[in-house]
């Protein structure tokens, strides 16, 4: 046979079959058909499991509603702990109306009780009753899914455990042959395990375990995919939040580095900052604010947003340490009027602890605000705060997934960090990566008196300063004072302003020098302009004198000339 090239690179890969990928059901649950793919397998088990309070029932149910209203698939909730009086008002309390998917049968509520009391196992045992009674809800409305919560609860009744295992792969073997995506509501064991039985973990084909964990007070819940079998899937955890809108998930693997840049600059609100910016900070750009306390991060930030609403934008101030009332009555003191612009509804300002929610809730509230409000600016203060509030790895990810939220929105964001010295960069060295400004505002003490400097450290795009300005708080507002070069270097304080008074006593001294010599020289050309008026006068007498001098000697020339002619006469008649 001749030689292929080609095989031999790359492989003969006539025996190999195409790639199916497996058919999903998608959930609708924010942020999960991403990290999985697409969903859960269509007409396969899933089995969520975790503690009390993690979220699973709600996982479940919006699984159903999602894929009634959205998707064109009915369901099926069977439960065996809450009756269906008490689902309808759990699901209400989340602004799901399963009610009217009842009754427009897009979905079929049953409720199986499994009292121990009234329950015992004598000799062999079957889940047949189960499956009449599922078969006649999932004929009823033609449902597609399925959730069974939660199945522990039916299995805690009978103890053995082998018949168990054989009825419930059973049970899913019957599901999956009507092509019905079930979901398996499952709990913990007391000592870590997936399930209390192990059993629903090794006939279901798709495993999502829920975990609540509390640190420094603060809860925080997690979501991990164990297990799915046939679909690459995201292995990480991933924290998600139960709000109003039900379940949701905001993995930062969804910030995808395909947002859209802008070319227009907007001001600071400072003149000399936005030239040290080489223009102004772009727009929908990330910026930071970084220095030690007292420095004045806050109050560019406000500045910043000020100028925003001048300029007719809304602008969102959140701040984690100040009340909004105190942060009217400072910003007031530097000639920064907050009040204002609330008045006139181009900002708003939300003011709480960072101690008094997670994380994750942080982040949903952050978008809560920006969805209600639209603002066109944003300004965060501080974003320090949060390193009381879970570790370092969780903070770094918040603070990416919000940094990517406003960039996707094109919203100009401004965040401070507090850093306890100049040189301290390990507060923004997870994050540093991806800002696109950094403004560091620090001190220097010397001969009695602190000063506030400010540098740019960084600024994607464009030209920026590489010099350090004096930074003023005064009752004008915030300035930016020219670079003053002295015999040892830049000045600043009230080195600045000695050097400043001699330079203007040196040029006060100069300019009264000039006037002196402008009046000398003044003066001497009137003498000069004086004496050459003088001088005219004298030659225009002289000319004059010389003239009738003149005209006198014409005259006596022509009298002697007539005298000779008349002799000359004479002696000719004598003759």
């Amino acid at each position: 046979m001749p030689h292929d090239p080609a095989k031999t690179s790359m492989g003969d890969t006539s025996g190999i079959a195409a790639v199916i990928p497996l058919a999903k059901a998608p959930t609708g649950i924010r942020g999960f058909d991403e990290i999985s793919g697409g969903g859960l397998p269509r007409g396969r088990s899933t089995l969520i499991t975790g503690a009390e309070g993690v979220g699973k029932t709600i996982f479940g149910v919006q699984f159903l509603v999602n894929g009634a209203l959205r998707f064109q698939e009915t369901g099926v909730l069977l439960s065996f702990e809450e009756s269906e009086s008490s689902i309808l008002q759990n699901a209400a309390s989340l602004g799901l109306d399963l009610a009217e998917l009842v009754r427009t049968r897009q979905l079929a509520l049953e409720y199986l009780p499994t009292y121990p009391d009234e329950t015992e196992a004598i000799g062999g045992f079957d889940f047949e009753g189960l499956f009449l009674r599922l078969e006649r809800a999932i004929d009823a409305v033609g449902a597609q899914r399925l959730v069974l919560d939660p199945l522990e609860t039916l299995l805690a009744r009978f103890g053995n455990t082998e018949i168990v295992r054989g009825e419930l792969q059973r049970l899913l073997e019957w599901l999956k042959g009507r092509l019905i995506s079930a979901v398996i509501i499952g709990e913990t064991g007391r000592r870590g395990e997936l399930t209390r039985f192990g059993i629903e973990e090794y006939v279901s084909d798709c495993v999502i375990k829920l975990e609540l964990r509390v640190e420094a007070e603060i809860s925080t819940r997690f979501l991990r995919i164990i297990k799915y079998r046939g679909s690459p899937h995201g292995t990480n955890e991933f924290p998600f939040l139960i709000s109003d809108r039900g379940f949701e998930i905001m993995p930062i693997t969804s910030a995808k580095l395909d947002y859209i840049v802008s070319h227009e600059r907007i001001s600071t609100g400072i003149a000399q900052l936005d030239g040290m910016l080489g223009g102004g900070l772009y727009r929908g750009s990330c910026a930071l604010v970084s220095g030690n306390t007292g420095n004045g991060k806050s109050t560019l930030i406000a500045c910043v947003l000020c100028e925003a609403t001048r300029r007719g934008e809304r602008a969102l101030f959140i701040s984690s340490e100040e009340s909004a009332s105190q942060l009217i009555r400072d910003m007031a003191s530097v000639a920064i009027d907050l009040q204002h612009w609330l008045d006139a509804g181009l900002l708003q300002i939300w003011s709480e602890r960072p101690s008094s929610q997670g994380l994750e809730q942080r982040l949903r509230i952050l978008e809560q605000l920006i969805e209600t409000f639209q603002p066109q600016v944003v300004g965060i203060d501080t974003v320090t705060s949060l390193t009381h509030v879970g570790n370092p790895a969780e903070k770094n990810s918040i603070l990416i997934r919000a940094i990517e939220l406003m960039r996707d929105k094109r919203i100009t964001l401004l965040m401070s960090v507090l850093t306890e010295t100049d040189h301290d960069h390990a507060r923004v060295a997870g994050i540093s990566s991806i800002l696109d400004t950094w403004v560091l505002l620090k001190c220097v003490e010397g001969n009695g008196e602190r000063t506030r400097l400010v540098v740019v450290v960084k600024s994607r795009g464009s030209y920026h300063s590489n010099q350090m300005r004096e930074f003023r708080l005064t009752d004008q507002g915030p300035v930016l004072e020219d670079v003053v070069i002295g015999p040892r270097g830049i000045l600043t304080g009230s080195a600045r302003l000695v050097h400043q008074q001699k330079l203007r006593s040196l040029a006060a001294r100069q300019l009264a020098s000039i006037r002196h010599k402008r009046q000398a020289m003044e003066l001497h050309v009137a003498e000069v302009e004086a004496e050459i008026i003088s001088m005219r006068a004298k030659i225009k007498q002289e000319l004059a004198l010389l003239n009738i001098a003149n005209s006198e000697e014409a005259a006596l020339l022509a009298s002697e000339a007539g005298h000779l002619l008349r002799l000359e006469q004479h002696r000719g008649e004598e003759s």
